[in-house]
């Protein structure tokens, strides 16, 4: 089953054409960004609480501290956790609420005109670069993971992915006729670059912290 459907010829449609109509998000797109808001939204909300859990009692020990690696604890109390000088987590409760009512609207029939999509585009494009910020603090600065941001990355990275297909498919996003063959195999294959990433992601996980990984076998 294709994660991504358009209507006949949409990969072609002009600029013009796609900007005056609503365009749908195919059936399995809608769910995928429904479960991503849903995962996203989670994992927001277990965050906040156990920061507010944190905030209230110094003394507090997260659900998802496990280990010297796995620990929730650790990055929570780091500047790079309230980046904007608020709960990072807070931008997720908003963000992904976002996208699970888009999904839902998109599974109840619902279409949107082509500055949302962009919209969406430049929300996910945004979210990836933060997302990316945040691994690279808790690889080698913070030193440390957390299970639930792990799950938001995940997260975000197949939101970018898919919204983006999406959208060059669609014609939200135009594509030149030199391309269109690439974003076709993309789309065919969509699955191919989320899993390449996240196995880099998993490499570079593993390699940061062999250090504690052996001592496990």
């Amino acid at each position: 089953m294709t994660v991504l459907s358009a209507r006949p010829g949409a990969l072609g449609a002009s600029p013009s054409r796609a900007a005056r109509a609503a365009v749908p998000a195919g059936r399995a797109f809608a769910v995928l960004l429904t479960l991503a808001g849903v995962v996203g939204l989670l994992a927001s909300a277990v965050l906040t609480l156990d920061k507010i859990r944190l905030l209230a009692d110094p003394g507090y020990v997260p659900s998802c501290d496990i280990n010297p690696v796995i620990s929730c604890g650790s990055v929570m109390s780091t500047v790079q956790a309230e980046a904007f000088g608020f709960p990072n987590p807070l931008l997720g409760l908003a963000a992904f609420a976002v996208v699970l009512c888009v999904g839902a609207g998109s599974l109840a029939g619902a279409a949107f005109r082509r500055w949302f999509w962009l919209g969406l585009e430049l929300g996910t494009v945004l979210g990836l670069f933060f997302t990316h910020w945040l691994i690279v603090q808790a690889l080698y600065r913070i030193g440390a993971l957390c299970p639930y941001c792990m799950a938001v990355w995940a997260t975000t990275i197949a939101l970018f992915w898919y919204v983006t297909l999406h959208n060059l498919r669609t014609g939200v996003i135009p594509v030149p006729a030199g391309l269109r063959p690439a974003v076709r195999e993309a789309a065919r294959y969509h699955w191919v670059a989320p899993a390449l990433w996240y196995a880099v992601i998993g490499l570079l996980v593993l390699n940061r912290f062999w250090y504690y990984w052996r001592t496990l076998l």
